[in-house]
């Protein structure tokens, strides 16, 4: 079985593929290395990516349809996993126009290529950004979405539409994932978890947005790729019992369906902190500051459709997640 990844010199492209090559199943990785934070992290992860030889990667954006093309065309990849996009909802404010290249043509690109060469199954990240303007935690997929707060949840709705037309069309399975707040160990730079920890070990002020009264559904990485390996595994299936008079938005009569990933259990921002600074033994100073555009107050996932069909929820407790990630990033950082 040949499976193949984009943007595996991102944080979740990167972890699921290391955890796949380790059973060896054969990976083709894709990834432009752009530089929306530190390349030299990216380059770690894709060398030690490449030291597996069950791993072939090509350098290329999902935006460049003659690249991708000749990528499926010499592969013929069983799977394709959907990870590349332009990541962040305060970028997102500041750089619009990257998001529609990478999320919207690199995801139709993905679409068409899947349905040329004969795929079985495309897996692909969404994200809760698309819950928006809802306030009924917690989030759960049958719900409404029609209300995003930034471009980027926009585009991450847009996909999940984009999926259900080809999943319709061409009986393609699609199976998109709402990822709750990923962190841990090789995490994004520009996430709270890094930016925290950075900061206090440097002796530096922390920017805490809301007045620290966020609350987030943090979701542990190795929670986050067992899950994407067990999806990758069973396509999504039309539902029988769906009904047009009254619309299943988490279903369909088509091979589409989309699934919270979570850890169902949310964290006030300041108990996170606390966490980094009891595993770090070093006590923040904290600039708190008002709500940034496009945030939202609360994340909560309700995951028990992932219970259902897969037997699985996300649990690892923020205590032994914020220790494997502090403990990673002294090592990595030589602290």
């Amino acid at each position: 079985m040949k499976i193949l990844i984009t943007g595996t010199a991102g944080f979740i492209g990167f972890s699921f593929a290391l955890k796949l090559l380790k059973k060896d199943f054969y990976i083709i990785g894709i990834d432009n290395h752009n530089n929306y934070y530190d390349p030299k992290l990216k380059e770690a992860r894709i060398d030690l990516l490449k030291s597996f030889k069950n791993y072939d990667h090509n350098k290329l954006d999902i935006s460049d349809n003659t690249s991708l093309k000749k990528v499926f065309f010499n592969e013929k990849p069983n799977i394709v996993v959907n990870l590349a996009a332009q990541a962040g909802v305060r970028y997102s404010i500041e750089n619009p126009l990257a998001y529609i290249d990478s999320n919207i043509k690199g995801f139709i690109n993905i679409l068409e290529e899947c349905r040329h060469n004969n795929v079985e199954h495309l897996v692909y990240a969404s994200s809760s950004s698309v819950y928006g303007s809802n306030t009924t935690l917690p989030f759960s997929t049958h719900q409404n979405v029609d209300h995003p707060l930034s471009l980027y949840a926009a585009t991450k709705k847009s996909n999940e539409l984009m999926a259900h037309c080809y999943s319709h069309l061409y009986d393609l399975p699609t199976t998109g994932l709402r990822f709750f707040t990923v962190y841990g160990p090789w995490g994004r730079p520009d996430m709270a978890l890094f930016k925290f920890t950075k900061n206090i070990l440097n002796k530096e002020p922390i920017d805490v947005f809301n007045y620290g009264k966020h609350k987030r559904d943090f979701t542990y990485i190795d929670d986050i790729t067992e899950t994407l390996e067990r999806i990758i595994q069973k396509n999504a299936a039309p539902n029988p019992g769906w009904d047009s008079n009254s619309p299943d938005p988490a279903t369909s009569m088509c091979p589409w369906k989309v699934y919270n990933i979570g850890n169902s259990k949310p964290v006030n921002l300041m108990s996170y902190i606390n966490e980094i600074e009891n595993c770090l033994e070093i006590k923040a100073k904290i600039n708190l500051l008002p709500m940034q555009p496009g945030d939202v107050q609360s994340t909560h996932a309700d995951v028990s459709d992932l219970i259902d069909d897969f037997e699985y929820k996300p649990s690892t407790d923020i205590k032994v997640g914020v220790n494997k990630f502090v403990s990673w990033y002294k090592k990595y950082y030589k602290f």
